[in-house]
């Protein structure tokens, strides 16, 4: 799932455009409509020709208001950047193209619009050479153009084809197993309660969940979710999401806030962080400079502290450390932009190195400067945990080889991931002590441990391994959905297996290592290819007694001539019946006929006595042992052969 947004100057048919390819004018304001101008931000979403179903976010052009066009630019995974063939290049155009060069937005593409204005080619071509020049060194630099009019819906086929080229080429976003929602709305709906949307990131969110609104500490759990307007169980990182939270009220909620999962993210009022200084701002940045931060949907004042620094002029970079007003939630690697609050102006941006720096920085000194140096460049074990997020579970040999570690390096992070407790072993009883030693296949010999807690600890590089997070995050959804199944279906022993994995949408080889952890663990019972709670049972109230045993005096009639299973089930119903067979109180012999156990063991019991003394039966003659009709004992019969109790010679059984 992904989500696209534009960018562009005021009345360069942003809207207009999305109007034209969706059917859906995402100005929903009446004043926006009043005015022609998007003050808020419009969403809505549309189907590739590919098949994709994306997201969009519309933001406003107007310099008024580019505040809203950064609480929902920040989320995107490409940008169409919007520019009028009758106008060109302008200034929201320019501020808008350095907001997503500062923001890194991942791929993109140029949408001239209004060409339908500009009928002459030539100047149509002038025109794209002027926003290349303009393009030039940004993220957008190789952007494919794309010339469309809405009101002729010309170009808008192309447009899209190239949409889904550039989105192929991108990966999908990483299910880290730490959700965030930053909210970029939030509102009522008679009946439901607070609803609030954004952009969900680095991990999935599922109904029942227990969530929290940070940084106002409100506590709720999710009573519904969609996305684009489609109910779902669980919505997937990249993904526009609309939450029912229950539990919150509407005015304690507001823009900026950010919903999570208890106990897997903090707030925060200090960041450092790397920082450009765009070229062409008005004046120099010097130390103590009020500035607003934007990061994520979130708007804060903060006082930016220049490190190694007295003062950074146009074009520059440095360390900073931001000393925020108020808390926000963030993470290392986001990125950031910062405005002037007064006059406005954008200044730059860049990324977070830490945020959860432990104290205000001395400003001089060389050893913080290294420190924040070591952290952008990251620690072997950082880019190994770093690639055990982004692969899920997966071998120490490929978490290895897409870190681009060396041997040695590979050792030592290996080792203090595991004593840090960040990976989880997920072979065989999933300790942390393993049995072979951590080499490269072309080079088998054993390694000592180098980690001074990890004398003990040796590796095998086919030995599979999930962050610790993520392993908590899938075991608790995990046993949330069995809990779930067994309140739901209460006369089941658990969840079939193949539904479980379907609905936890995880590999083969993660599941199963998955169910023999919480197996051995005493997690989860195995209940006949089925997964149940320890201390789950199936008990009948004194209706669903009452039913059974009508049915049994049935089989007290005639046990060789029973019920159908049709009519066994009409009497008591699916859900009983199929509990009662789980139970082993019947013994099912083909999709029609069923024998309670104890007839069943009887039947065989009997033909063992006959075949004992005769050495061979044929149809008619068990038809008449039984008392009963050739259906049933043809049943029987062929049931038996496939538990090999007998096989068939003819016309005839034997004993096997």
């Amino acid at each position: 799932m992904r989500v696209i947004g534009t960018a562009g100057h005021v009345d360069h048919g942003k809207s207009t455009l999305i109007a034209a390819l969706t059917g859906v004018h995402p100005d929903r304001l009446k004043e926006e409509q009043e005015r022609e101008m998007t003050i808020e931000l419009g969403f809505g979403w549309l189907t590739l020709p590919d098949g994709e179903e994306i997201g969009i976010v519309d933001v406003p052009g107007h310099r008024d208001f580019i505040g809203n066009m950064l609480a929902g630019i920040g989320g995107i995974d490409a940008v169409v950047l919007v520019i009028a063939a009758d106008e060109g290049v302008m200034p929201q155009t320019k501020e808008h193209l350095a907001i997503l060069d500062l923001l890194q937005i991942p791929s993109g593409m140029v949408a001239l619009t209004k060409t339908d204005l500009v009928p002459d080619a030539e100047w149509l071509d002038l025109v794209e050479a002027e926003i290349r020049e303009s393009l030039a060194g940004t993220v957008l630099a190789n952007a494919p153009f794309v010339r469309v009019s809405a009101k002729l819906g010309t170009g808008l086929e192309n447009l899209l084809e190239t949409l889904s080229k550039l989105l192929k080429e991108k990966p999908e976003r990483l299910d880290l197993g730490r959700p965030r929602l930053p909210i970029d709305r939030a509102f009522s709906i008679s009946g439901f309660g607070t609803v609030v949307t954004g952009t969900l990131a680095d991990g999935n969110l599922s109904l029942g969940d227990e969530v929290l609104v940070l940084p106002s500490t409100q506590k709720g759990r999710v009573r519904g979710l969609q996305t684009h307007k489609k109910k779902e169980e669980i919505s997937i990182p990249g993904s526009r999401t609309a939450v029912n939270i229950s539990g919150i009220s509407l005015e304690d909620i507001r823009r900026g806030e950010v919903v999570i999962k208890p106990g897997q993210y903090e707030t925060t009022r200090r960041l450092d962080a790397q920082f450009r200084l765009l070229d062409d701002i008005s004046q120099p940045i010097k130390h103590d400079t009020e500035v607003k931060l934007f990061v994520g949907a979130s708007e804060t004042i903060a006082t930016l502290r220049l490190l190694g620094a007295e003062i950074l002029n146009p074009g520059e970079e440095a360390w900073i450390q931001l000393e925020l007003r108020d808390p926000i939630i963030t993470v290392r690697g986001d990125r950031y932009i910062l405005r002037r609050p007064s006059p406005a102006e954008t200044l730059g941006g860049g990324v977070i190195i830490d945020h959860q720096p432990k104290g205000r920085h001395k400003r001089f000194d060389e050893r913080i400067i290294e420190k924040l140096t070591s952290l952008a460049e990251g620690s072997p074990a950082d880019v190994l945990y770093e690639a055990s997020l982004a692969n899920g579970a997966d071998t120490l040999s490929n978490l290895i080889r897409d870190a681009r570690l060396e041997e040695a390096d590979a050792q030592e992070a290996v080792e203090e991931l595991f004593v840090e407790n960040k990976i989880f072993n997920l072979n065989e009883s999933g300790a942390l002590h393993l049995t072979d030693a951590l080499h490269h296949e072309s080079a088998p010999e054993s390694r000592t441990a180098t980690h001074p807690k990890a004398d003990a600890m040796q590796f095998s590089l086919k030995d599979f391994v999930i962050a610790t997070t993520h392993w908590d995050a899938l075991k608790e959804r995990t046993l949330n959905m069995v809990r779930a199944y067994h309140e739901k279906f209460p006369l089941r022993r658990g969840v079939p297996r193949e539904e479980l994995k379907s609905r936890l949408k995880i590999k083969t080889k993660l599941f199963n290592a998955m169910i023999e952890n919480l197996l051995k663990t005493e997690d989860v019972d195995d209940a006949y290819r089925s997964v149940q709670l320890p201390g789950h049972r199936i008990t009948f109230g004194s209706t669903e007694q009452a039913k059974i045993s009508g049915l049994m005096r049935q089989f007290d009639a005639n046990p060789f001539a029973p019920p159908t299973i049709k009519s066994s089930t009409e009497e008591v119903g699916e859900e009983i019946f199929n509990a009662l067979l789980a139970l082993e109180e019947f013994v099912q012999l083909s999709p029609e006929v069923v024998f309670r156990k104890s007839d069943y063991e009887k039947a065989i019991d009997m033909l063992r006595e006959y075949l004992a003394k005769n050495g061979k039966i044929t149809v008619a003659d068990a038809r008449d042992l039984y008392g009963t009709s050739r259906r049933y004992v043809l049943a029987l019969l062929e049931h038996l052969d496939s538990q090999r109790v007998t096989m068939r010679d003819g016309d005839f059984r034997k004993l096997r």
